[in-house]
């Protein structure tokens, strides 16, 4: 008799306070980035489905709201389950159903490597670290009925070149806007707050570009003219294998969009590259517009903080080579007060930015930011998961309080993503797009 295997991904996006959810979160911005990230499925998941020998059998299931199931989604012989911090709770209550039923459970993620004995409350084995190099000897085990309690990778050299074909295959591919592909893993940068993979993937590593391309080929057979979010930390932080993946990707005929840093703006050629690859949009992590809200953020040179005068002529570059930029904005950070939400609003009337992501500093388990603010007792609850959004307050900032963050969230919400502000922002990009477009034509006609 053979085994059947869910993957389980807690795929709902929204935030916990009410106040949020019925005022910033209606709001068209929040509107329009929530579904980007509840549309994507869990590229982690799929990985370790395309790990799983054929033999065995499996299936995919995305879990948007554990309240409109009833019971448990699918029979199977285990499953392993995936979650944000902020629905980690709604993981351990399936996790719970299913073990009541006699299916094993396994967990892993981000936030069950940064608190390992708090999920092995709530599952039959955990992993530590990245999943990949641990999941053949955990599926062995878990088909000879010898299962161990815990699969550590962390002291694993495990090679983006050794990764295996995501199981796309296993999607009802139109239920989504986008599908993500991962180029690279980590990021050389340490910046206190960050929770991204390199809490797990603590070593900066590229995967083979030829790789890339197979897993976009892979889903164009499903869906033959895809829109790809890059699955990465960083992508332009290593410009030579950057340039060798635009290259290959010009030839695929995809519409991507990515996160990567400031500094792609120094780089002419390669935004251009970016361009003609079919580069949509880059989020870029400014944070903030001011010095005190820089200073001491990335922890091994200080880099952001060195960054900040570049910002409006970066922007300017990026965005005449017809690739939008959204602007991230971190409110309540240590050097700010109430003064600051002024400051962004008038850096993004300023700025020219096409879009902009504001989100509230937030303390995750595993981050240097947790760790410092629990030492300074400045965590609001130190188990407080639910408020992991991004859009709630989980600690007591520096320069303000709790309720003038809130309140400053949503009166800046108001402005950015207001109908009028939104047009008006987009207007000026594609008029300045145009005239770039005329300029050029010109010179060409006049080299002619």
């Amino acid at each position: 008799m053979g085994m059947k295997i869910g993957f389980i991904a807690m795929s709902g996006v929204r935030a916990h306070n009410k106040a949020l959810t019925d005022h910033g979160l209606t709001l068209p911005g929040f509107v329009e980035r929530s579904k980007v990230i509840a549309s994507l499925p869990s590229l982690g998941l799929l990985t370790l489905a395309g790990l799983t020998p054929r033999e065995v059998d499996v299936e995919y299931v995305e879990v948007p709201d554990l309240d409109a199931v009833n019971g448990v989604p699918g029979e199977f012989d285990a499953v392993a389950i995936s979650s944000f911090s902020a629905q980690i709770r709604e993981a351990y209550r399936l996790a719970d159903r299913y073990r009541a039923r006699g299916t094993r459970v396994i967990l892993g993620g981000l936030h069950v490597s940064a608190r390992p004995a708090e999920a092995a409350q709530h599952a039959d084995t955990i992993v530590i670290g990245e999943g990949e190099p641990a999941w053949p000897a955990l599926v062995a085990d878990l088909r000879r009925g010898a299962l161990k309690q815990c699969y550590d990778s962390r002291g694993c050299d495990f090679h983006l070149a050794e990764a295996p074909m995501p199981r796309f295959d296993l999607l009802e591919i139109d239920r989504y806007n986008r599908l993500t592909v991962q180029t690279q893993r980590g990021c050389p940068f340490r910046c206190e707050f960050c929770a991204a993979s390199m809490r797990i993937a603590p070593t900066f590593k590229v995967k083979p570009v030829e790789k890339v391309m197979a897993e976009i080929r892979r889903i164009r057979e499903r869906w033959p003219h895809p829109f790809i979010e890059f699955a990465d930390d960083n992508t332009f932080v290593n410009k030579r294998h950057g340039r060798e993946l635009m290259r290959a990707l010009a030839k695929e005929h995809v519409r991507w969009f990515t996160e990567t840093d400031i500094s792609v703006a120094e780089d002419e050629e390669l935004l251009r590259m970016m361009h003609d690859a079919g580069c949509a949009q880059v989020l870029i992590g400014l944070e903030s517009p001011s010095p005190a809200g820089l200073d001491g953020l990335e922890q091994k040179a200080n880099w952001k903080s060195k960054q900040r005068a570049k910002y409006r002529k970066a922007i300017d570059r990026i965005q005449g080579h017809g690739i939008t930029v959204n602007g991230c904005f971190i409110l309540g950070l240590d050097g700010a007060g109430p003064e600051s939400f002024a400051e962004v609003w008038d850096f993004v009337r300023d700025s020219g930015l096409y879009e902009i992501q504001i989100t509230v500093q937030t303390a995750f388990p595993g981050t240097p930011l947790y760790e410092r603010l629990d030492r300074e007792g400045r965590l609001l609850r130190r188990d407080a998961w639910e408020l992991c959004t991004l859009f709630d307050v989980n600690l007591k900032p520096a320069g303000m309080s709790v309720a003038e963050l809130e309140s400053g969230l949503l009166s800046l919400a108001a402005k950015i993503y207001s109908d009028e502000f939104t047009r008006e922002r987009r207007e000026k990009f594609f008029d300045r797009r145009r005239q770039n477009l005329r300029d050029a034509a010109s010179i060409q006609e006049a080299q002619a």
